[in-house]
């Protein structure tokens, strides 16, 4: 190859690899543009989490944007009022439930967040603890779960760690109040926690400050008869 035709080969290349590259930039533009609109900001979310919130929110004090997010997280993404709330029967008000066809989705203020969806027992003859969801919604202190400090929240989600203490493990018999080995009764069943655990530190903030935000809904349906416990107080 002699040099003349060796420097119009390494000029072909040159062009058609600028011709590539340029299609490649300009091909790849929308889709940086639609990343940086929709995935890599919270400002679409936290607009959503307000739109969808189904009930008033109290943000004096709040972060704003937090709330926002949070809602966002638990009314559409984790579904956390299709566990803690009194079950299909009453979560969604009649004109809005989306089984029936029914649109736009009506969510049912007065029970949402307020727990008390039996899931039963985890024995097979039914003689354990019934497992109960807990009522999520602030106490008269305005603090989630019904006084449950963000440290404790955290912990909740990441471990599992059941501070009301409702279910310890049998250590003989079955009985309404304990639930079966090997289940760990320090820890709370049922509750998708350990896939929960995996959000990041501010999804938790966000959820945690979205929580303290919704009504009170008095009550501890999850509260199994004669446990020792103050009991979840709006006033």
């Amino acid at each position: 190859m002699t040099q003349d035709h060796f420097r119009r080969t390494i000029g072909a290349a040159a062009a058609l690899a600028a011709f590539v590259l340029g299609g490649m930039l300009i091909s790849s533009r929308p889709g940086k543009a639609f990343d940086h609109d929709d995935d890599n900001s919270d400002e679409s979310k936290i607009k959503q989490g307000f739109a969808i919130a189904p009930v008033p929110l109290k943000l004096a004090g709040k972060n704003r944007a937090l709330v926002g997010l949070g809602s966002y997280i638990v009314n559409s993404q984790g579904d956390c009022n299709g566990c803690h709330s009194q079950g299909p029967q009453s979560e969604f008000v009649f004109g809005g439930i989306p089984y029936f066809g029914q649109h736009p989705t009506k969510i049912n203020p007065a029970v949402y967040l307020g727990g008390g969806n039996d899931f039963g027992t985890l024995d097979d003859g039914g003689l354990s603890a019934h497992i109960i969801t807990r009522n999520l919604t602030p106490d008269k202190t305005g603090v989630p779960e019904g006084g449950t400090t963000f440290e404790e929240f955290v912990q909740i989600i990441r471990h599992g760690t059941d501070f009301d203490h409702w279910h310890p493990t049998c250590a003989g018999a079955l009985g309404p109040h304990c639930v079966p080995p090997p289940f760990d009764g320090s820890l709370l069943q049922i509750m998708p926690w350990p896939i929960y655990a995996n959000m990041t530190d501010r999804d938790l903030r966000a959820i945690y400050e979205y929580l303290s935000a919704i009504p009170c809904i008095e009550g501890d349906p999850g509260n199994p008869a004669g446990a020792d416990t103050h009991g979840h107080r709006c006033n």
